[in-house]
């Protein structure tokens, strides 16, 4: 039986990612694509593609709603959190016709604030980063003098992807630099941004899927270096360069209560992003509602079963077969660099067809 998959965002690498794993994990899927941008556009994977207007303008509701009945496909899955939102919005307004596997606009809205979401955990005894929200530079350092950090802060846009506005500071003079540059040079709000403890430890990813609040399928990886992490003033970023999938139970555990917390009937795919403090202890960042994680392909290709796939026979009310939900994948290895595929590897395979050679010794003195 062919079922066919609108996603949004196509020929960016998260939807690309995306797509890869769908093929991969059921060859029957027909993809479709869609994007705002002709050029990204003309990188999908998708065998069909549609230009569409940008989530923010008057038609990008009409207009997706007519890709999806001219196309007919079965179900949409948004590649990115704008598009979430988006199509989420939509939905509040009036149901669309093909299947979504969607959380609620109202837990989006809270997952994608993460000052609001910090400041929602902690309250329920969740681990999660100390987070002050930021007014003005006098906010700022009262914000420090709470922290009294013992040596660094971690100063970000409480909205966005990709460690937008993100940097680590090593007094408030720093802070308020980094805050007034993003303020100036690139307009962004000084309420937009909040001042946190920084977390020194190990930096975790789990996803997940839920139906109506039951965890349907968990895995989780550990980054081990960052993309192109030279050219950020932190040295760190969301993307990595390596990561290796790992299983830390009690990571695994936070995200669970921190979802039950937030919406105990929550459908969906969520990301999390978790650092272990000072005394090991995981600390939910982030958590990415309703979209897939840019490294979705280690959970895709690893394991015992595919994510991506399950996701969307979720979305289409059909049997996923899978009897248990914690999926411990081994070792194996993510490796990215621009322009080039994810490779994923097992820790066995990983240095096949790799030679070393010792150096030759140097010829003696006559």
């Amino acid at each position: 039986m062919t079922r066919s998959v609108l996603v949004t965002g196509a020929g960016t690498g998260p939807s690309n990612n995306l797509m890869r794993s769908l093929a991969a994990g059921d060859p029957s899927l027909s993809l479709v694509g869609c994007h705002s941008d002709r050029f990204l556009l003309k990188k999908s994977s998708a065998p069909r593609n549609f230009l569409i207007p940008p989530v923010d303008a008057d038609d990008f509701d009409r207009t997706l709603r007519s890709v999806i009945a001219h196309t007919g496909v079965d179900a949409l899955v948004p590649g990115n959190d704008r598009d979430t939102h988006a199509v989420a919005s939509m939905l509040e307004r009036e149901a669309l016709a093909c299947r979504t596997f969607l959380p609620a606009l109202s837990t989006i809205d809270m997952c994608q604030d993460k000052f609001v979401l910090s400041a929602f955990l902690r309250s329920r005894g969740i681990p999660a980063p100390l987070t002050y929200e930021l007014t003005d530079r006098a906010s700022l350092i009262d914000a420090w003098h709470a922290l009294n950090p013992t040596g660094l802060a971690w100063c970000r846009i409480r909205r966005g992807y990709a460690s937008r506005g993100a940097t680590k500071v090593r007094d408030a003079e720093q802070a308020w630099s980094w805050i007034s540059y993003w303020h100036t040079m690139r307009e962004v709000a000084i309420e937009e941004f909040t001042l946190c403890e920084f977390l020194p430890g190990r930096d975790y990813n789990v996803q997940g899927l839920w139906q109506h609040g039951r965890l349907v399928l968990v895995k989780m990886c550990e980054r081990l270096s960052y993309l192109n992490a030279d050219q950020h003033p932190s040295g760190m970023a969301s993307t990595p360069a390596v990561a290796k999938t790992v299983w830390e139970r009690p990571a695994i555990e936070a995200c669970e209560a921190a979802l039950r917390a937030i919406d105990p009937s929550a459908s969906g795919v969520f990301n999390f992003d978790l650092k272990e403090n000072r005394d090991g202890v995981a600390c939910i960042t982030e958590i990415n509602a309703g979209r897939f994680a840019m490294i979705t392909n280690i959970y895709d290709f690893t394991g015992r079963h595919n994510m991506a796939a399950a996701y969307v026979r979720l979305a289409l009310g059909e049997d996923t077969g899978i009897e248990d939900a914690y999926d411990d994948a081994g070792e194996h290895y993510l490796v990215r660099d621009l322009d080039t595929l994810p490779g994923i590897f097992s820790a066995d395979a990983l240095f096949e067809g790799v030679s070393t050679l010792q150096p030759t010794a140097a010829p003696s003195a006559v």
